[in-house]
């Protein structure tokens, strides 16, 4: 596997997304019971839901050493989460992580223009909306980057065309559909990685989550100050290197997984770094903002 993929980590991750894809097309293909399409969008919506972790962290260290396998990748991500080539390295790699200490400037800003901090909702869908216009404008100084979020954007468009022209009512139910779910549940998923936290530590800057079941499905997304710190980092290896600045991240800065993921083993905390003394410390101050403020449902 070494040959192909630049992380033996990614073979497993990698399988099951494309495996998923391929029953994708199997349904495109052969079921035409609208009955069942609705069934087959209704259970295997809960699964994609987490491949938005994944194109995100294939957009920060490429998956393959080919080129090609890496663009080919990219299709299946764009088909389940409605976010193409580059998307996410535009907005994202070359526009939130350099900008996301100052809100006026970060393209995924959680502040309205009065500096109040915006609701789930409101972040989402003002977010979503903006992303691919907010994605050309980082474009605009990277052309590189630009080619590719271009060129493969029309390569996906002309997939979807296609899919449409063959049969429409297949091609909405099983990729259109969920892919506007999978773009807003990915924008969603970033509300709570940041907002509210107005400061210029890096340290004190995102929300934390060690629930082990979270960290598994969305490969270590919870080490969040970690992922900022060093955003090249691949996947796993964030847990090994969390230990390092643990004693920097505030107590208050770790979270619960969302509904219904929390409801899933925890495991241990993964990271040595947690003593039973920094353990009561959040669970004191998991307390006292469970009593001053609504619990985020967002992670």
């Amino acid at each position: 596997m070494k040959k192909w993929f630049r992380h033996s980590e990614d073979v497993a991750p990698v399988c099951w997304i494309v495996s998923l894809f391929l029953l994708d097309l199997l349904v495109y293909f052969f079921v035409h019971d609208v009955r069942l399409l609705a069934l087959w969008f209704a259970l295997a919506v809960w699964p994609k839901m987490f491949i938005c972790s994944w194109n995100h962290h294939h957009q920060h260290l490429f998956t393959f050493h080919s080129p090609l396998l890496n663009r080919l990748l990219e299709v299946v991500y764009a088909l389940h989460t409605g976010i193409t080539t580059n998307a996410w390295v535009l907005h994202h790699v070359l526009g939130h992580h350099i900008n996301y200490l100052d809100q006026t400037k970060d393209e995924s800003t959680w502040k309205r223009r009065d500096g109040a901090m915006m609701g789930e909702i409101e972040y989402t869908l003002k977010t979503a909306a903006t992303g691919y216009v907010r994605a050309f404008q980082v474009a605009r100084r990277y052309p590189r980057q630009r080619a590719g979020f271009l060129g493969m954007g029309a390569v996906v468009l002309v997939l979807l065309a296609a899919a449409f022209y063959h049969d429409w009512v297949n091609a909405l139910l099983v990729f259109a559909v969920p892919m506007l779910v999978g773009y807003l549940i990915t924008v969603w998923h970033t509300y709570a990685h940041h907002a509210g936290l107005d400061t210029q530590n890096p340290y004190e800057a995102s929300h934390n989550i060690m629930h082990r079941s979270y960290n598994i499905l969305t490969g270590n997304l919870g080490y969040h100050t970690a992922h900022h710190v060093k955003p090249k980092l691949h996947w796993s290896k964030l847990p090994e290197f969390h230990p390092s600045i643990a004693d920097r991240i505030p107590p208050h800065l770790y979270q619960e997984p969302f509904f219904p993921i929390s409801l899933l083993p925890a495991g241990r905390d993964q990271s040595p770094a947690w003593s039973p003394l920094s353990r009561r410390l959040m669970s004191a101050s998991r307390s006292e903002r469970s009593r001053s403020k609504p619990r985020s449902v967002g992670s």
